[in-house]
């Protein structure tokens, strides 16, 4: 039987748009990233979260980020080369009030910077905010 917050953290790889199958590469990991997201991501796609050391073609990029983390433009830059045409970047941040918050105003910006399209945020887990990035080409698309 699966417990309740267990379906929950399933429910948000879903939202996210983890497949079976898809290629996930996590950027930014640190002791303060939700466990229990990885997890369910790991599990929804049917294999273990690549590390920013990956030289392959990816599905999704799980980006982490914080405040002090440095250029979020640069970043978004560096991190769509491995990514498919189709692909997406999900910037996870600290909820506000939480150490790290980076302002959805930073986030916009650094998103045009890079020649993004932001289209979603969502709530995942108890102190992180997603927000999903795609090329714009691929925004029309969006399933």
């Amino acid at each position: 039987m699966v417990a309740a917050g267990d379906a929950g953290k399933a429910g948000v790889a879903e939202k996210l748009g983890i497949e079976p199958g898809i290629v996930v590469q996590e950027i930014g990991w640190d002791e303060d990233v939700d466990d229990d997201v990885r997890a369910a991501i790991e599990e929804r796609s049917g294999s273990d979260l690549l590390d920013e050391d990956a030289d392959e073609v990816v599905d999704v990029v799980l980006l982490w980020w914080r405040e002090d983390d440095g250029d979020l433009a640069d970043t978004l830059l560096d991190v769509r080369s491995p990514l498919a045409d189709t692909g997406t970047i999900w910037v996870m941040t600290p909820k506000t009030g939480r150490d790290g918050h980076v302002e959805p105003s930073e986030i916009a910006e650094a998103v045009s910077t890079a020649g993004m399209a932001q289209t979603s945020n969502i709530n995942v887990g108890e102190d992180w905010t997603g927000t999903r990035l795609v090329s714009p080409k691929s925004a029309n698309t969006r399933r």
